[in-house]
């Protein structure tokens, strides 16, 4: 799936995308879930990537520094936008997930929710590359995203050459996409992580996974 395709699935999805927060089943991972985020990036001032609709963002916009959120679809901005947060520490703007702008000043920490599973493996390190460089040395890098439940999650419909794998997606408009998905397990997100830092932690909920880290120092 190409990042062009992407970006217009979540465009045609974007009032409705909060609506994977509201499973019943999941409401207990979801609060284990904020969390876990709120306590690693409590008062840093922080980067946020592929930010959506803000929904992560506002969960953590009261204790944190401050938090410009950066995501590639108006869309979902004006709706993260709409959210009213305290602009004098939260602010949202275009931005590629890939290619981070080098700030003016240090954040000690990097977000990205719910962005790792769009990840191509191909791509994952050199977007880990340009995300450390847009931080701070030594700073807290924070990742949260689906796993994977049989019977819940969407049924994987294809795994290309290099092991992505893929899940149809039919939207109210009666169009369907192929979304790329990828689910990580604790084993393999180690293994991509621990080059980059000697403090990498991993935890599954039931529905959820998120890792942290604070990175190598350059």
């Amino acid at each position: 799936m190409s990042q062009a395709a992407l970006m217009d699935y979540y465009r045609r999805r974007a009032g409705k995308y909060e609506r994977i927060y509201q499973k019943p089943g999941s409401q207990t991972d979801l609060a284990c879930l904020r969390e876990y985020l709120r306590l690693r990036v409590a008062g840093r001032p922080v980067l946020e990537l592929a930010c959506g609709t803000g929904y992560w963002t506002a969960a953590a916009a009261d204790i944190v520094d401050s938090i410009p959120a950066t995501d590639a679809s108006e869309e979902l901005l004006a709706i993260a936008s709409a959210k009213g947060l305290e602009p004098a520490h939260v602010s949202f703007s275009l931005g590629d997930a890939y290619h981070p702008v080098r700030p003016e000043h240090d954040f000690t920490a990097g977000l990205a929710a719910f962005w790792w599973s769009h990840i191509p493996r191909e791509r994952r390190a050199a977007f880990l590359v340009s995300f450390h460089a847009a931080l701070a040395p030594g700073a807290r890098v924070v990742f949260a995203d689906n796993r994977f439940v049989e019977g819940s999650s969407t049924p994987i419909c294809r795994t290309d050459t290099t092991g992505n794998t893929y899940q149809l997606r039919q939207l109210q408009d009666g169009t369907t996409h192929e979304v790329l998905r990828n689910f990580p397990s604790s084993e393999e997100l180690h293994d991509i992580l621990k080059p980059y830092s000697g403090t990498v932690e991993v935890t599954e909920f039931d529905y959820f996974w998120c890792a942290s880290y604070d990175a190598h120092r350059a």
